[in-house]
């Protein structure tokens, strides 16, 4: 890209270009994870709209630069900073609307944190993720999982349509009625690779009497703690949501928190269920009542600052960005514990977060979204924070610990980009995808042509 080609596009835009020098992209171009500053894009343009991010297409196909939108830049690799590409940064499009009836129409580019205050101040809710500073595109795209989901669903399922701009620039409603297969691919496919969604519409529910709750077990009874919690789970009434969390080390911890929808009574005779499971009391509990904003901001760790300070410190907040490896897997079934936690001994820093599926998330059928795991029994994040200096062997650690249970049973990836450690994309993300074609498209429907729009291939919003 030449300096007149950004110049023209400058002059084409309602919202801002920013490029390597001006003020402001210092801080623009750097994505959540700090071990990735070094993928620098060649230009950030904050959207004002859909024709903004239209002609951000248009300008990207034409010349084969990387393109990537940004919704809150957390994915775990940085995908959505390609390097020497166009980041479309979608954080000016952040009203959230709650109209009478209870559908939230709300921007991609507004952060969790965002969301549920604004549902809170109208009555409602949505299943939503922890992390304050996530953005709702990708959370919402990949499906969504949260605090909520066992007793709500994912943040997809309460998706009533979408706002997308297709990579031939045109803009679209996909719901039910309208580009039903786009729909279709939105809840839950993750990629992103017909379009870039610019605001949703989401059915919310009323929000709840909660309760949540957390539980710090003693040095030594990980494997106890985990397998009961495993079976626990398991059987447990939908409004429950507990995860457990398992700390590498000389001697594993063991924590579980949760939320629980309902009287605060059943909810504590519920968690003394668990404590009989495990055989082992936890050396320090916490438990109080909640409404639905307490409790997100509870879980992302800002109950104790003021709300306007619940943001990242790049956005006025006093939030760090956090330098980190991660990666993921699905579990089909529970695993053994066992075995789980000897591959955590040693591995100091190393954390594996189990988040449960099932309830209301396994009631709808595996064919009506994208999002393929709901017969699934869990999600697990193996995470480690890193340094430059300590990137290698945290990587290693995390990888070690993430395919090490799918040598025993019960583990499958949730999809191939989930792995640890950077992945070059950039030089791809405006080709055609094999992922687009008309054969895959109908496979990923059996018994049903699907007519998703084709083009050059975007990387998810995340």
């Amino acid at each position: 890209m030449s300096p007149e080609d950004w110049a023209a596009l400058r002059r084409q835009l309602t919202g801002r270009l920013i490029l390597p020098g001006e003020p402001g992209y210092d801080l623009l171009c750097r994505p959540f994870n700090a071990l990735c500053d070094d993928r620098v894009p060649a230009a950030i343009v904050r959207c004002a709209g859909p024709e903004d991010v239209r002609r951000c297409l248009d300008l990207a196909a034409g010349s084969g630069t990387p393109v990537a939108a940004r919704s809150g830049g957390h994915s775990y690799p940085a995908y959505s900073t390609p390097r020497d590409g166009l980041v479309v940064d979608l954080r000016d499009l952040a009203d959230v609307e709650v109209r009478a009836d209870g559908v939230a129409v709300v921007g991609a580019g507004t952060r969790l944190v965002e969301v549920a205050t604004a549902l809170a101040g109208a009555g409602r809710c949505l299943p939503l993720g922890s992390c304050p500073t996530v953005g709702l595109a990708g959370l919402t795209l990949g499906g969504g999982i949260g605090m909520l989901d066992r007793a709500f669903g994912l943040t997809a399922d309460r998706l009533r349509s979408a706002r997308v701009v297709l990579p031939d620039g045109r803009l679209v409603t996909a719901s039910p009625d309208s580009e039903p297969d786009l729909f279709w691919a939105l809840r839950g496919g993750g990629g992103g690779n017909f379009g870039v969604v610019v605001s949703f519409e989401f059915a919310t529910e009323a929000a709840p009497d909660l309760a949540v709750f957390a539980m710090d077990f003693p040095a030594g009874s990980a494997v106890e703690v985990f397998g009961g919690w495993q079976e626990w789970i398991t059987r447990v009434p939908s409004r429950m949501w507990a995860n457990c969390t398992l700390t590498g080390g000389a001697a594993v911890g063991c924590r579980v928190v949760g939320c629980w929808v309902g009287g605060p009574d059943a909810g504590r005779s519920l968690l003394a269920e668990l404590v009989r499971s495990v055989g082992t009391s936890p050396g320090q509990g916490m438990f109080r009542a909640a409404d639905f904003l307490t409790a997100t901001r509870h879980f992302a760790g800002c109950s104790e600052i003021p709300p306007a300070c619940c943001r990242l410190r790049d956005e006025g907040g006093v939030l760090p960005r956090v330098g980190f490896v991660a990666s993921s897997r699905v579990l089909t079934r529970p695993v053994g514990a066992a075995a789980l936690v000897g591959l955590l001994e040693g591995s100091e820093g190393v954390v594996v977060e189990v988040d449960p599926l099932g309830g209301v998330i396994a009631e709808v059928d595996a064919a009506a979204t994208a999002f393929p795991h709901r017969s699934a029994f869990a999600t697990a994040q193996v995470y480690a924070t890193a340094t430059a200096e300590d990137r290698v062997h945290r990587t290693r650690l995390v990888f070690e610990v993430q395919r090490g249970p799918g040598r025993t049973r019960g583990h499958r990836g949730v999809h191939q980009l989930s792995r640890p450690g950077p992945i070059r994309l950039g030089d791809r993300q405006l080709r055609p995808q094999p992922r687009a074609t008309a054969r895959d498209r109908t496979a990923l429907r059996p018994g049903r042509r699907s007519r998703l729009p084709t083009g050059p291939g975007l990387t998810r919003p995340i």
